[in-house]
Parts: C-alpha cells; structure tokens; sequence
C-alpha cells in the first residue's frame, strides 16, 4: 500500500482489513501519506454496502485467507456475490487483481472469473506491483506465486 502509494500521489488509496492489527500496522505506516485510508471492516461488506456504485478504480485482492481445509472453504472471500460487489463498486473499465499461492484456490477463483460475465481476463504480467510481505517471504521459499487480472466489462445478458 505504501509503495502504491508513493509511486500514484494524485490517487487515493483505501485499505480495508478485517484484523485490527494489520490495519494498526498500516496506519503507522501510512500516517505521513495524504493519500490513503484504512478501513477496518470486512471487505465483502465495504464492497457490497460501503463503496458507491462505480467508485473504485481498482482493486488488490493480495494473498486472501485460504482456508484450506475443505470443511473451511465456505469462509472464502471469493465467491459469486463477492465478485457482483466488486463489479458493483468498480468504474467502467476498472480493474480487479489477485494473487495467492494457493493453487487450489486460485483455480477455484479462476473458475469463478471464467464464468462471470462481468469481467474479462487480462494479462498479469502487465499489471506493476510492489511486492507484499507474504510475496516476499513465498518467494523466499521457492511458493509459485498464482496471479490473475480482470478487467470490468458490461455483462452479456
């Protein structure tokens, strides 16, 4: 967030967490940065009910929670309703990122974006990132790195 931040000064940035710390973190970090916020909240229920409709020009889904036991896999942040509220709060043109290393879960959301007609996939590689923490520590461990791109289109009906 920080470095996005840096790098885009004329772009506001808001980070949403769930975990208190993590948004304490990232409050201390921030704090000399006119251009974020941090919102501690789930980002299902800022997306679906905070954010106003076509406000977001993009938006980082970074190494969500796997749960990667399968009795878990309901607590996954990326389903269907998930994506109809990103859709929602993205502009016209906007753009969703995701990374994870999780290979299970990033067919499972691949599959999702496949089957949504409200997005097209694009070519990551395009897409300039700073890297995360846990991007950095994966890396660090030889972890594959799975990252898809979309990009919002009007739904075919």
């Amino acid at each position: 967030m920080c470095e996005l931040a840096q790098r885009i000064p004329n772009r506001n940035f808001l980070e949403i967490d769930k975990l208190a710390g993590r948004v304490a973190k990232t409050c201390r970090k921030t704090a000399t940065l006119e251009n974020v916020r941090v919102l501690n909240v789930e980002i299902s229920y800022a997306a679906r009910d905070l954010l106003p409709e076509q406000s977001v020009k993009e938006f980082y889904l970074l190494f969500p929670d796997p749960w990667p036991k399968r009795r878990h896999h309901r607590r996954r942040i990326v389903t269907l309703d998930f994506f109809d509220s990103i859709h929602r709060a993205l502009a016209d043109d906007g753009s969703f990122h995701v990374a994870t290393d999780q290979l299970d879960y990033f067919k499972k959301i691949r599959a999702l974006a496949d089957d949504y007609s409200g997005f097209a996939i694009i070519d990551s590689e395009d897409v300039d990132l700073p890297l995360t923490k846990f991007e950095r520590r994966f890396s660090a461990l030889g972890v594959p790195i799975y990252r898809l791109a979309l990009r919002k289109i009007s739904p075919v009906r």
